[in-house]
């Protein structure tokens, strides 16, 4: 067919998956050779698919990175997508996935509820969760084990032998499994660990945590992302508590601004752009029943920078 309608095989391909990238005259000529040769081209080469996407909260700097890549991945693949945000509260999600489930399939991204909950309402729709683990549904996860056990060695390496982890979300599957492989590894090394309240995913929330950290004696803490730690830094400056001198500060996201502000944030890096469209990839899977949708998990990395010293001596 290309050679017919004198295009390249990329020209051809893209007349029947992205025909608006091509001119009006180059897009006739393949379609009339495809109509004299009798192609028919597969219902999952034309398709267009509106996806459903949930979000917790958009204005997280991680769920606009993520946002970015699902919107970039959807526009290369001619998907359409609508997104929902549930602000943090369990009762918007509810109706949220809800209203995402009528569309042609639907991505959770962190959600809150309980998997019972979340199954129930999912039911039989296309789905693939983001970030989270939901049994028997298909996921892309952001590795919560490597990047973190070595926040807790580097630290351990600096010297220090007493870590606070200022918890994220009640009800964030991440925040659970990130807090149980922290203990693991201050429990293998001998390390002290205070687990902080649960506060919001956010530099106020972080605000919130900074005199229970400054109370609890520790000499380093983990939050539980960047922007918990940024405002555990600014609370606790309010306070007196200086960061790296009297206290060394972890995130875990690696958000653009971790590497702007002074001291530079130590963090864990999260693969989040590359997990947003893996889960395009499988829910188009999941939609065109071509292939079984399954599971992943992308690595993460510690990044050190200036947040991170060794305790001052006591």
């Amino acid at each position: 067919m290309a050679r017919r309608a004198g295009v390249s095989i990329a020209t051809a391909s893209r007349a029947f998956g992205e025909p608006d990238r091509l001119a009006a005259a180059t897009l006739d000529r393949v379609l009339v050779a495809a109509g004299e040769l009798g192609y028919v081209a597969s219902q999952t080469a034309t398709a267009r698919r509106t996806l459903g996407v949930v979000f917790p909260d958009v204005a997280n700097p991680v769920y606009a990175t993520l946002l970015k890549a699902i919107q970039g991945q959807a526009w290369h693949s001619r998907h359409r997508i609508a997104v929902f945000d549930a602000d943090e509260d369990p009762r918007r999600e509810r109706e949220q996935i809800e209203r995402a489930r009528e569309l042609d399939g639907m991505l959770l991204c962190s959600p809150r509820l309980p998997d019972d909950e979340v199954l129930g309402i999912v039911g039989e729709a296309p789905c693939v969760v983001v970030n989270r683990s939901i049994d028997p549904l298909p996921s892309v996860l952001m590795d919560t084990e490597f990047g973190p056990t070595q926040a807790v060695e580097h630290l351990v390496a600096l010297g220090h032998r007493h870590v606070a982890y200022a918890s994220g979300p009640r009800g964030s599957w991440a925040d659970a499994r990130r807090s149980l492989t922290i203990e693991q590894a201050c429990d293998r090394h001998g390390v002290t660990l205070t687990r902080l309240g649960h506060q919001a995913a956010s530099i106020q929330g972080g605000r919130a945590a900074a005199a229970p950290t400054a109370a609890s004696g520790a000499t380093a803490v983990i939050a539980y992302n960047d922007l918990v730690a940024l405002g555990l830094e600014a609370g606790l400056s309010e306070l007196g508590v200086t960061c790296p001198d009297d206290i060394s500060i972890v995130g875990i996201d690696d958000i653009d601004l971790a590497g702007a502000v002074t001291p530079g944030l130590t963090t864990v890096r999260m693969p989040i752009a590359r997990c947003g469209a893996l889960a395009v990839d499988l829910l188009a899977e999941a939609i065109a029943g071509t292939a079984p949708a399954r599971s992943a998990t992308l690595g993460s990395q510690l990044i050190v920078r200036a947040s991170t010293a060794a305790p001052a001596p006591r």
